[in-house]
């Protein structure tokens, strides 16, 4: 009975902390629009896990290199980022750390009609092959699947055509595109096309979106960093458990889903499995070498890195 009343006294003591802790509000750059792929976030929110750390969430849709760079000179606490573009800020010396990775599979990868005969990387060679542009995650999974293949640069006819790779497969002006691939061969799919997918992840362990903060906020304020990440992760796992209150909460924050529900929906669907993870937030240390690697060899890089001064596992919880 003297053991069930402490238990009892720590969780109202716990609970009296959490209700005397001033509110802070976070503004947190996002790197992209008010989107469904953001749904985790939408439900730690909605859901007051945030509001349980003491935290308030703005969200910030701007661009994901405005996040780094604010970040790392300590102007913002979090931001949602790539893991190349936290490689390429320490490469130039800003001290940019992800705490926990948010996307567990890298999600690019290349798409082709059905009807093109594309169906391995080997079949790219001699093929002209769209690509949003020659920097950022498409390019760095772009390498990466050429060198596991064995492909040079050359064996393909590689595009700049922006972000239209939809359209450029449907009208053939090219006869593959490096995508994301949650994204666009969803809407192929919904359009009626027959694709076929290559996954980067398949041939490449890469790393991809993930929180960060930067090393001050990691020696001065770690209970802070651990409280966010906290949140974040029970949105993260609600997310996943439940796909279609996700969806809802969604509706709150992204424009026009009711005019776009199908495409929007499969695109949820289609996100899911690069977030799984175990544990969720994990780290992995080969796939952050990965990718240093194919950033060097792409000549992404300005300076030496470090790389596991890049990440840290250290706040997720213990399990």
């Amino acid at each position: 009975m003297k053991t069930r009343s402490l238990l009892y006294l720590s969780i109202l003591l716990l609970v009296l902390a959490a209700c005397s802790r001033p509110t802070e509000t976070i503004r947190l750059p996002m790197g992209y629009i008010a989107n469904v792929q953001f749904a985790p976030w939408y439900m730690a929110v909605e859901r007051g896990y945030f509001a349980a750390e003491g935290m308030e969430l703005a969200f910030d849709y701007s661009w994901e290199t405005d996040g780094v760079r604010l970040v790392g000179a300590g102007e913002l606490p979090f931001a949602i980022a790539s893991g190349d573009q936290v490689i390429m800020a320490r490469s130039q010396g800003i001290p940019v750390v992800t705490v926990a990775s948010w996307w567990q599979r890298f999600p690019v990868a290349v798409v082709a009609l059905e009807e093109s005969g594309i169906r391995t990387p080997a079949d790219l060679k001699g093929r002209r092959v769209g690509i949003p542009e020659t920097f950022g995650a498409s390019y760095i999974g772009w390498r990466a699947l050429l060198s596991a293949a064995g492909l040079k640069e050359t064996d393909a006819s590689l595009e700049v055509i922006g972000y239209t790779q939809v359209a450029s497969l449907m009208e053939g002006r090219v006869d593959a595109a490096v995508v994301y691939a949650n994204n666009e061969p969803v809407q192929l799919t919904q359009s009626g096309y027959r694709v076929v997918l290559i996954p980067v992840a398949d041939y490449a362990p890469l790393v991809s979106n993930g929180v960060i903060t930067n090393e001050k906020m990691v020696r001065e304020r770690p209970e802070e960093v651990r409280r966010f990440v906290r949140a974040f992760l029970r949105g993260l796992q609600d997310a996943l458990n439940d796909p279609n209150a996700a969806f809802e909460v969604c509706r709150k924050y992204v424009e026009g889903l009711d005019q776009n529900e199908a495409v929007q929906r499969a695109v949820l669907e289609a996100t899911l499995p690069y977030w799984h993870g175990e544990p969720p937030g994990w780290s992995d240390p080969a796939a952050w070498q990965a990718t240093a690697q194919a950033m060097r060899e792409a000549g992404l890089l300005s300076g030496p890195v470090d790389v596991e001064k890049a990440f840290t596992n250290e706040f997720l919880p213990q399990r």
